[in-house]
């Protein structure tokens, strides 16, 4: 090999390896956690926290919940205690998961900026390898880098679920503002009646063979 071609010196192969790692998730992590804020604005203070599904998800609840994830993953699991009153996790009850009455909006979103400020500075401070303990969990043990995993998938999660809770609720959609267009509500309406319709289509027709297999292969409903 010459000059350039060089491979580093043993050991720092996997080092930088390590490094470009770290630097691909945590950008991921950056781009989507402002995609979840983001699905908050200029939407009145009722419809960031109101019920939208069966099961109560609301939106500003999402933040909360992710605030408290981010807190409690980058926090005590690795060793690096987040700043904010947590309490214990023996006595979590769910109540992340919605918005009290006497807080606010902008209360929530800087929990949530503290805590997203704490975990980059324990994703900083620690290598992919650094060791954790998640005692919630049935493998307890684990490293930065299945944490970063973890939170990551987490936060893409409830972003997916945001977007549609925002959909519901005015229609607007999109993965980042820059990228969002203006609805076009004729143009929607024609495209869910074609699922529609697609989706009756098959219904009324009933059970059909699978393809190139006879009818004991029919796929049923």
């Amino acid at each position: 090999m010459e000059g350039g071609d060089r491979l580093p010196p043993s050991g720092t192969l996997g080092a930088v390896i390590d490094d470009v790692a770290k630097g691909l998730l945590h950008d991921r992590l950056r781009a989507v956690r402002e995609v979840l804020v983001w699905k908050l604005e200029d939407l009145p203070e009722y419809d960031v926290r109101r019920p939208l599904t069966a099961t109560g998800t609301n939106l500003l609840g999402l933040v909360k919940h992710l605030a408290t994830c981010e807190a409690w993953y980058f926090g005590a699991v690795l060793g690096r205690e987040s700043p904010e009153p947590l309490g214990r996790w023996q006595d979590a009850d769910g109540s992340d998961l919605w918005v009290a009455p006497e807080e606010s909006r902008d209360q929530v979103v800087a929990f949530y900026r503290r805590a997203c400020e704490h975990a980059d500075a324990t994703i900083a401070a620690l290598p992919l390898d650094a060791p954790g303990h998640v005692p919630w969990w049935s493998r307890p043990e684990v490293t930065l880098f299945q944490v970063m995993i973890h939170i990551l998938q987490e936060t893409t999660r409830h972003a997916g679920h945001a977007d549609i809770l925002r959909e519901q609720l005015d229609g607007r959609t999109g993965l980042r503002p820059e990228f969002e267009q203006a609805a076009d509500p004729a143009a929607r309406a024609a495209y869910r009646e074609m699922v529609e319709r697609a989706a009756r289509a098959w219904s009324e027709r009933g059970p059909q063979p699978g393809p190139g297999r006879g009818p004991e292969a029919a796929v049923t409903r």
